[in-house]
C-alpha cells in the first residue's frame, strides 16, 4: 500500500444510489491504480446530526469522524446528484462545515449524476466553482453520468468508463510513484 488515503463522498441520502455507485466505482479504480487506502461515504453515513448543526462542533461523533477523514485525505472524489440544476442542500451544508484551508491544494475528482443530459454542465457550473473557492485542485476531466450510464446501479457504459479512466490517469500528476504496470493494464 502507498499510504495515501482517498475518500469519496456522495451527496445523496438515497440507497441504492447512482451517485454512490459512481463514486465507489471511481474510488475502486483509483485505489487499484495507485494502491490508495480508500473509504466512501454518503450522507446517510454522516448521520442525522448534519441537518441540525450550525457548526462542526454541533455534529455528533460519527459525523465529525467522517469530516475528519475528508479533510485528512490525500485526494477526494466528490459526487453529487443533480437537483434542479445544482447540488442538494444537505451536501452543500456538509461542505460548508469544512474550513477552506482544509481542502487547499487537495486533488479532487468531481462527479455528478442526473436523469439526462440536460444537467451535464452541473459539474462545471456548480461543483468546479465550489471547490475553486477552497483552492482545491479539481482535475481537468469531470464526470457526469445519466441514467443510461448505469445498469442496476452499476456503471455500465463504455463512454463513462473511458472518462473515468481518463480522470484517474490525471491523478498521476499528484501521485507520480504509481505503478506503471498497473497503468498499462488499464
Amino acid at each position: 500500500m502507498s499510504g495515501f488515503k482517498l475518500v469519496g463522498i456522495a451527496g445523496s441520502f438515497n440507497r441504492p444510489s447512482k451517485t454512490l455507485a459512481l463514486v465507489r466505482h471511481v474510488a475502486e479504480r483509483a485505489s487499484f491504480r495507485y494502491s490508495f487506502m480508500s473509504r466512501t461515504y454518503d450522507l446517510n453515513d454522516i448521520g442525522p446530526s448534519l441537518g441540525g448543526a450550525l457548526w462542526r462542533r454541533d455534529l455528533d461523533e460519527q459525523a465529525r469522524r467522517v469530516i475528519e477523514e475528508i479533510v485528512q485525505a490525500d485526494a477526494l472524489i466528490i459526487g453529487s446528484p443533480t437537483y434542479k440544476g445544482s447540488y442538494p442542500g444537505h451536501f452543500k451544508h456538509l461542505i460548508d462545515l469544512i474550513d477552506p484551508h482544509e481542502l487547499r491544494g487537495k486533488p479532487i475528482i468531481i462527479t455528478a449524476t442526473g436523469g439526462g443530459d440536460r444537467h451535464a454542465l452541473m459539474v462545471e457550473h456548480q461543483l468546479r466553482p465550489l471547490f475553486g473557492f477552497f483552492m482545491s485542485h479539481t482535475l481537468p476531466t469531470a464526470i457526469y453520468a445519466s441514467d443510461r450510464d448505469f445498469a442496476d446501479y452499476a456503471v455500465s457504459s463504455d463512454p463513462l468508463l473511458s472518462r473515468i479512466n481518463e480522470v484517474i490517469g490525471e491523478l498521476a500528476a499528484f501521485f507520480p510513484d504509481a505503478n506503471p504496470a498497473l497503468a498499462a493494464a488499464e
